[in-house]
């Protein structure tokens, strides 16, 4: 399968512009096409919330990354405050995907 981006106007691929191309390309109701992809991206950020890792064959995995207080400081007024612990999503690009990139940089720089 083949999917054609070049129909996209913003620099930012969105929800609403999947959908669309999940439409034209492979014939889904706009309807479905925008149920497919609400259903795909909460289904990863139930897993994230849970606390699991997401793994997705051939792009990368999401992981949950806890960070530990630490100090912090103000930049404005240089005054020292505490920055909670929190937790954080984390994305590592797979191998594959890596390749696929460094591949578009030489090929463009040339």
């Amino acid at each position: 399968m083949n999917l054609s981006f070049e129909s996209l106007e913003t620099p930012a691929l969105t929800k609403a512009q999947l959908a669309e191309l999940l439409f034209q390309q492979i014939g889904l109701n706009k309807r479905e096409s925008k149920d497919m992809i609400d259903a795909f991206f909460d289904l990863i950020a139930q897993k994230l919330v849970a606390g699991e890792d997401v793994k997705v064959s051939g792009f990368g995995n999401f992981q949950i990354r806890t960070k530990a207080p630490r100090p912090g400081r103000n930049p404005r007024t240089g005054e020292a405050i505490p920055i909670q612990a929190r937790r954080v999503v984390t994305f590592h690009a797979s191998q594959k995907l890596k390749e696929q990139i460094q591949g578009l940089v030489a090929v463009s720089s040339e």
